[in-house]
């Protein structure tokens, strides 16, 4: 028996298997959820999914469910030099990894298997395939670090729902910025320099805007950075968000004190009692707040 599900706001799919696909694999309780349509027909519910799609205004599917199911029966994952592919688009990944638990492939960085650990993980770094909208992809070397280095924040902090609610708007924007710069060809005919090139200029607007003072142009020219640095990483085969999280992590535990505005670690600089100051031969006044022993 197919069931075609309801989560307002959300989507509509397609399930067998309605309690293990809603409520344990997409957290969802009973009553966050509505039954619209049950049949044994494949067919008639892989239109109808469609059409209850488009008349709910939900983005719809690039693939039916019954051309979906037939195509992913084996899980047939794809491995290159680089890049292991799904055969499925993005919105059908979690479902697809859950149905296939354990699951093994061989690449270049090692041998993978899909568990409930690094899932997470995968559904956070895929990425819609750019010749293929029925396909996605992870990058291997980026899956062998995060495999090393744990889930992530966001499987971690799915138990605290206003809070998940938040995170994960914030990274959908990594996500559709992505999608930005695939669908106008800046990853197949862009490269890393032309973006930090790019992320120089953009910190002059930056530069220009404090020194006025405009708070419309400083917020525009950071957004600006922050897309250049997304898309500058994706060009380097990682994600913006394993590299603030390898940031936040170098820094989460860092002591310090603030000196002439600018946090100082502990560990870093020895701070003199007092500025002292001195004079040149020529009379340019030099002054000496503070000693570093290494650079920060």
């Amino acid at each position: 028996m197919y069931t075609i599900y309801h989560i307002p706001g959300k989507k509509i799919g397609v399930t067998r298997n309605i309690n293990k696909r809603v409520t344990e694999q997409q957290g969802y309780a009973p009553d966050e959820y509505e039954v619209l349509l049950t049949s044994d027909d494949i067919d008639y519910i892989s239109t109808m999914e469609i059409e209850l799609q488009k008349s709910y205004g939900y983005k719809v599917d690039r693939q039916t469910y019954k051309n979906l199911i037939n195509k992913i029966k084996s899980m047939n994952i794809n491995a290159t030099e680089q890049t292991s592919t799904f055969p499925c688009p993005l919105n059908k990944l979690k479902g697809q990894l859950m149905d296939n638990l354990d699951l093994s492939w061989e690449t270049s960085h090692g041998t993978f298997k899909i568990t409930k650990k690094n899932i997470p993980w995968i559904l956070s770094n895929a990425r819609t395939s750019m010749f293929n909208s029925g396909r996605c992809y992870i990058y291997n070397k980026a899956l062998a670090i995060g495999v090393l280095t744990g889930p992530t924040p966001l499987a971690k902090k799915k138990k605290k729902s206003v809070k998940l609610k938040d995170d994960t708007k914030t990274l959908k924007i990594f996500s559709k910025i992505r999608d930005w710069a695939y669908e106008r060809g800046l990853y197949a005919k862009g490269d890393s320099k032309t973006q930090y090139i790019k992320l120089m200029e953009e910190a002059g607007e930056l530069a220009q805007a404090i020194l006025k003072n405009d708070e419309t142009e400083v917020i525009d020219a950071i957004g600006d950075m922050v897309v250049v640095l997304t898309n500058l990483a994706h060009l380097r085969g990682v994600s913006i968000e394993s590299c603030i999280r390898s940031a936040y992590s170098e820094i989460s535990n860092r002591k310090g004190k603030m000196v002439n505005g600018t946090f100082v670690k502990s560990s870093s600089a020895v701070i003199d009692n007092g500025p002292t100051t001195s004079y040149s031969s020529n009379g340019i006044f030099h002054p000496k707040a503070f000693k570093t022993t290494n650079t920060l």
